[in-house]
């Protein structure tokens, strides 16, 4: 096995431009806006469309399949060009998308949401593997707070939709995004990225890397963990909504519990990491979290509900960026291109595991039964966290 072992690569020419780091953590503030974007404009979508609810799936499906596609072409950018390409693009196609998501008739916001989705999809994985590189020894900490920011944006993004609406300014909302992110690419444009790697440091193919079992283990990381957080955060309101006419009240809210405290979580866990090792937060994140969501689908009443949403936002806050930096330091500079596939699974798992919460909950009758799924997927992180690799 030694042959398919990587130490980590440190790339002689990673800059360490604390502007830099900044402008490219604040990069993750728009990106957390406009991937949680379609859950709140949705209704108003449906309303300036005229869509059923088989046309506004369409949405996600296209904000996906373009995500993915990007994911695609960040790798094949930063193995053979490096960082700025496929981070400016993406900037770019965030910027586009969002300045004409509402400016005409369904097919345009169609389109739009792919060219969004394919931004995302670029900047998602370029970013993170940027900041974990470029932050050396702090990268977890780094990634952290990367994700501190997305949270942020992704909290904001609800509250920022329905304010815009209600004073008929949502124009005026998606113009500012696409020129925060104009003035944001301008603002970085002649900052020093890492130069691409050399043949050298890409390191050995996935032929030799399918015999390391690290690599399944992140790929199941990559996989259901993305999936476990956005089916708990896409279906809590739902499930809120059926507990009598309390939850129905609260319901529109308990998106926002659940990201908050995934916000607030992420904010801490520099603190956190400072006291603990990283496995031991891993092991510990993913026990509580498994605790939280066994709270949520065994208590009798809305508030229970509330505390296991609260206790699963703060528990899942740190595990995806701590294996995002495990990742990038175990591979190196080859994680720039093996990154590719493993931010597709994130992509994937989303969609798959939140789609198979609709059918079993449709199949089943019970929306519980349903949400039983991103259960078991957070107990066999457990189980793989459990182990030293």
């Amino acid at each position: 096995m030694a042959s398919t072992q990587l130490e980590p690569i440190e790339s002689s020419s990673a800059p360490n431009n604390k502007r830099l780091i900044l402008l490219a953590q604040i990069a993750f503030l728009p990106t957390g806006v406009l991937t949680t974007l379609l859950g709140p404009m949705l209704p108003l979508l449906m309303a300036k469309w005229s869509l059923n609810d088989t046309q506004a799936g369409d949405l996600f499906l296209v904000q996906f399949l373009a995500s993915v596609v990007g994911v695609q072409l960040s790798g094949f950018l930063l193995a053979r060009i490096g960082y700025r390409p496929a981070f400016f693009l993406g900037l770019v196609f965030m910027a586009i998308g969002a300045a004409t998501l509402y400016a005409g008739p369904a097919w345009l916001g169609m389109g739009s949401v792919g060219v969004y989705g394919l931004g995302l999809g670029l900047i998602v994985p370029t970013d993170s593997l940027l900041i974990a590189e470029v932050s050396r020894n702090s990268a977890t900490s780094a990634v952290n707070l990367l994700n501190f920011f997305w949270g942020t944006g992704a909290v904001l993004c609800s509250v920022m939709v329905a304010w815009a609406a209600a004073h008929t300014m949502l124009p005026v909302f998606f113009a500012s995004v696409s020129l925060f992110l104009v003035v944001l690419a301008a603002a970085m444009w002649p900052l020093p990225f890492p130069a691409a790697a050399t043949t050298k440091e890409r390191g050995p193919g996935w032929q030799q890397l399918a015999k390391n079992p690290a690599i399944w283990l992140f790929a199941a990381v990559f996989f259901f963990y993305p999936g476990a957080e956005t089916a708990v955060g896409g279906w809590i309101g739902s499930y809120v909504s059926r507990l009598g006419p309390l939850g129905a009240r609260w319901a529109p809210m308990m998106p926002a519990f659940f990201w908050a405290a995934l916000t607030v979580g992420r904010a801490l866990g520099a603190i956190l990491l400072g006291h603990l090792s990283e496995r031991r937060v891993l092991r510990i994140g993913f026990a509580t979290a498994t605790a939280g969501i066994i709270l949520m689908l065994v208590a009798p009443s809305l508030p229970g509900v509330i505390v296991g949403a609260l206790l699963t936002g703060l528990s899942f806050a740190t595990l995806y960026p701590i294996n995002v930096a495990r990742f990038a330091q175990r591979f190196g500079v080859a994680a720039r291109s093996l990154g590719a596939t493993m931010f597709s699974l994130a992509s994937v798992g989303p969609a798959v595991i939140s789609w198979m919460v609709g059918v079993t909950a449709q199949a089943t009758g019970s929306l519980r039964a349903g949400l039983f799924l991103p259960l078991g997927a957070t107990i066999l992180l457990l189980i793989i966290h459990l182990r030293d690799w």
